[in-house]
């Protein structure tokens, strides 16, 4: 099994950038594929980027590619989001999530429980 908790939500102005930060806990982190999702108010959750259990490959949805970055410690059980050129429309709960590589919701088995951005105007 693997824990998943989010940190580095907050409150940030169009344009600027935060880090999320997902720390996992279990032996299985390293062979995971993880990913993040986000989820607006009202809105499906949506699929933000993945990587794969080496750091090798990313994926990134095509509203984030070129301004979010996806990137994993291994050896410090981390996962992260390194996000920039921030927009209101990125406002969301981001979820980490430890599974399969994908893009679907139903490829990850293991979810964290979510940390608020918020991206004013």
């Amino acid at each position: 099994q693997v824990q998943l908790v989010e940190s580095g939500g907050g409150l940030v102005q169009a344009g600027g950038s935060l880090r999320l930060s997902c720390a996992a806990s279990g032996r299985t982190f390293v062979s995971s594929a993880m990913g993040w999702f986000r989820q607006a108010p009202g809105k499906e959750r949506e699929f933000v980027g993945a990587i794969t259990w080496s750091g090798g490959i990313t994926y990134y949805a095509s509203s984030v590619k070129g301004r979010f970055t996806i990137s994993r410690d291994n050896a410090k059980n981390t996962l992260y989001l390194q996000m920039s050129s921030l927009k209101p429309e990125d406002t969301a709960v981001y979820y980490c999530a430890a599974g399969r590589y994908g893009s679907s919701p139903s490829d990850y088995s293991y979810w964290g429980q979510g940390t608020q951005v918020t991206v004013s105007s």
